[in-house]
C-alpha cells in the first residue's frame, strides 16, 4: 500500500535557535540529588551540567521547582517567585542557570498559569474573604445547584478523576460556595477573566526573565479561559474531562479569551534581549487549531501531540508529520518532535508492546501486561533517529538517553500521582516515568543518584544495566547513538532544514524521507529492508555498513 499526500517543508538556515533546538526536559525531583535526601534538587542538576552539554542539547526545559505542596509533583504552585526548599534556594537557581549559560545552554522553566495551590496566598485570601470580594475574583467561586446549593454548579468533571468542583466552608461552619479545579482539588483554578490575575502573571514572567531565564514552557495553556457563565460541558458523557476532535470547544477548553493574554506575554519576551521563547503545552487538535496558538505574535511553539500519539504506526505517522508541516508552516511556526515526557509511558516501553497512548496519566502497573524490553528498546532508538532527522525543534526527556525503560512494576505503596488516590488505585498514574535517574551503577541503591541509596520513587533492580557509566563510551550503547546523532544534526544543520518524503519509501512497510542531502529510512516491515546508495553516517542498527540491509525497526542516515 502506498501512502499518498507529500508536502514538502522549506529549509530555514540561520534561523532564531528555538525554531530548531534540542531541548532537554529536566525533572528535578529525579535527575540529581547532590544532598541525599532522596530528592532531586537544583545543585544536582548544576553537579550534572557537563553530562548534558556533552550529550549536545542546546536548552534544557526544568519541570517545576517553585515552591508547592506537592501534591502534584510541584504543579499546584504556592509561590511563583521562589524556590521550593526541597530543590535548593533562588541563590542555588542563579547558579545553576549561571552554569548553563557558561556551557552554551539554555533555560525555559515550566509556568503554571491555569491554576495555582490551595495554599497559596491567593486562595488563603479568597477562603477568608466574603462573596464576591476581589479575593474570590482571582479563582472561580459559584453557589451550588439544587436545594441549598448542595450541588456543584455545573458537571465538569476532573482530569484525575472525580468532579471538578469542590465546596468549601464558611467561617461559621456552614457549608459555602464551590471552586473549580479542572485537575486535582488542591489545585483551584485562577479566573483569567480578571484583568488583576492577568497583571500578577505579568510580573511573573517579568521576576524570572529578570534572572536570566530564556523562556518558559507555559502548562495547559489552553484551559485558562473559561466560557461566560461556566455552563454545562454538553457532552460529558463522551468526552468526560476532555473534547472531541473536530466537535464544537466545550466551556473548559480552547476559549478564544486566552490569545490576548498569549500576545500580551510575547510583547513582554519579545522587549528582552536573547530571542527568549515560550512554548505551550496546547493538546489542541486538528494540528491546524493548534496552529493558532503559534501565530507570530504568539506562542513561539508548542508540542506536537499528534505526533506523540502516532502508536509508531506508518500511515498515523506519515498523516501526523504532513499535518504538522501543513498547520506550523502556514503560521511561520516550527514543528516540534517529541516521544516522551514525565507523562506519559516512557517509549522504550510503550513501543515494546504497549502500543497507543493511554489517557496521560495512566501508566502500566505490575498487574497489567508487561512491555516487551527488547523490543520496546530496538524500536525505541529507532524512532529517536527517525525524529532526529526531521526539521524542527526536537524535545528530549530525562533517561531516554540512557534507553530507560519505565518502571512497570511500582508497588502502590510508593505511588505519589493524584491519579491513583483519586481513581483508588484504577489509573497507576504518572509515577512509572518519573523514576530517579541512574548515574553509577551500584553506587548506593539508586545508582548514583545520590551517595545515601535514598529516593522518593524506587528504581527498579534492572535500571543499573542502564545506568550512564555503564554506557559512556561504549560503542553501538543508547547513550552514544544519541550523542553521535545529535553531533551530526547540528554539524549538519538537520534541524533547519528541509523535508520531502521519498516516494519508494512511503508504505507500511518503511518510511522515509529527505532533509537536505541526508536520506532517513525507518524499516517498518518484518524483512531486512535494502537500501539505496550512498555514505551512511548514523543507524540504529548496530554495525550497519554499506551495501548491507537494513533491519526491521532499525533506523538509517544516508548521506546523498
Amino acid at each position: 500500500m502506498q501512502l499518498t499526500g507529500a508536502p514538502t517543508h522549506a529549509a530555514n538556515y540561520g534561523s532564531q535557535w528555538w525554531r530548531s533546538a534540542i531541548i532537554y526536559q529536566v525533572y528535578p525531583r529525579s535527575f540529581a540529588d547532590s544532598n541525599g535526601d532522596g530528592m532531586g534538587d537544583l545543585p544536582g542538576i548544576t553537579a550534572r551540567m557537563d553530562s548534558l552539554a556533552a550529550l549536545g542539547i542546546d536548552a534544557i526545559w526544568l519541570s517545576p521547582f517553585m515552591s508547592s505542596p506537592q501534591k502534584d509533583a510541584g504543579y499546584d504552585v504556592s509561590d511563583y517567585r521562589d524556590v521550593d526548599p526541597l530543590f535548593g534556594t533562588l541563590a542555588d537557581f542563579d547558579d545553576m542557570v549561571a552554569r548553563a549559560h557558561e556551557l552554551g545552554i539554555r533555560v525555559l522553566v515550566d509556568l503554571v498559569p491555569n491554576h495555582t495551590s490551595d495554599q497559596h496566598a491567593w486562595f488563603q485570601a479568597a477562603l477568608a474573604a466574603p462573596e464576591g470580594s476581589p479575593e474570590r475574583a482571582f479563582y472561580h467561586f459559584m453557589d451550588g445547584r439544587g436545594e441549598g446549593g448542595s450541588l456543584p454548579p455545573n458537571n465538569w468533571v476532573s482530569m484525575f478523576g472525580g468532579p471538578a468542583w469542590t465546596r468549601v466552608t464558611n467561617p461559621d461552619d456552614t457549608p459555602g460556595q464551590w471552586y473549580c479545579h479542572l485537575f486535582d482539588s488542591s489545585q483551584p483554578d485562577l479566573n483569567w477573566e480578571n484583568p488583576a490575575v492577568q497583571l500578577a502573571f505579568e510580573e511573573i514572567l517579568r521576576f524570572w526573565l529578570d534572572r536570566g531565564v530564556d523562556g518558559f514552557r507555559v502548562d495547559q495553556p489552553h484551559a485558562m479561559g473559561k466560557a461566560a457563565g461556566l455552563p454545562d460541558h454538553p457532552d460529558v458523557e463522551r468526552a468526560g474531562a476532555g473534547f472531541i476532535e473536530g466537535e464544537p470547544s466545550p466551556p473548559m477548553w480552547f476559549q478564544e479569551s486566552v490569545h490576548p493574554i498569549f500576545r500580551r506575554w510575547r510583547e513582554i519576551l519579545d522587549s528582552y534581549d536573547g530571542e527568549r521563547a515560550m512554548c505551550g503545552e496546547a493538546y489542541v487538535l486538528p494540528l491546524s487549531f493548534m496552529a493558532l496558538w503559534v501565530r507570530p505574535d504568539e506562542f513561539h511553539q508548542t508540542f506536537n501531540f499528534r505526533y506523540l500519539d502516532s502508536e509508531w504506526k506508518p500511515e498515523i505517522l506519515f498523516r501526523s508529520i504532513n499535518e504538522s508541516f501543513e498547520a506550523f508552516d502556514s503560521v511561520g511556526a516550527p514543528s516540534t518532535w517529541v516521544l516522551s515526557n514525565h507523562d506519559i509511558i516512557r517509549h522504550a516501553s510503550r513501543m515494546g508492546g504497549v502500543t497507543g497512548r493511554p489517557t496521560a496519566s495512566d501508566g502500566i502497573g505490575p498487574n497489567d501486561p508487561q512491555p516487551d524490553r527488547e523490543l520496546g528498546l530496538r524500536r525505541a532508538r529507532g524512532a529517536t533517529l527517525f525524529t532526529l532527522g526531521l526539521p524542527g525543534s526536537t524535545y528530549l526527556y530525562q533517561g531516554e538517553e540512557l534507553g530507560l525503560p519505565e518502571h512497570t512494576t511500582l508497588e502502590g505503596k510508593y505511588r505519589q500521582d493524584p491519579t491513583f488516590a483519586r481513581t483508588g488505585g484504577a489509573r497507576v498514574g504518572r509515577d512509572g516515568c518519573r523514576v530517579p535517574l541512574p548515574w553509577e551503577a551500584g553506587v548506593g541503591a539508586a545508582n548514583g543518584f545520590n551517595e545515601t541509596g535514598l529516593a522518593w520513587l524506587p528504581q527498579p533492580e534492572l535500571y543499573a544495566e542502564y545506568s550512564r557509566d555503564q554506557q559512556e563510551g561504549v560503542a553501538g550503547s543508547t547513550l552514544e547513538l544519541y550523542k553521535q546523532a545529535l553531533a551530526l544534526r547540528k554539524s549538519l544543520r538537520i534541524g533547519e532544514g528541509s523535508f520531502a518524503w521519498l516516494p519508494q519509501f512511503t508504505n507500511e512497510r518503511a518510511l522515509g524521507y529527505r532533509n537536505g542531502d541526508v536520506l532517513v529510512i525507518h524499516n517498518f516491515g518484518t524483512d531486512a529492508l535494502p537500501l539505496p546508495q550512498g555514505k551512511i553516517l548514523v543507524a540504529s542498527q548496530n554495525g550497519l555498513a554499506e551495501g548491507q540491509l537494513l533491519d526491521p525497526d532499525q533506523t538509517v542516515w544516508i548521506a546523498i
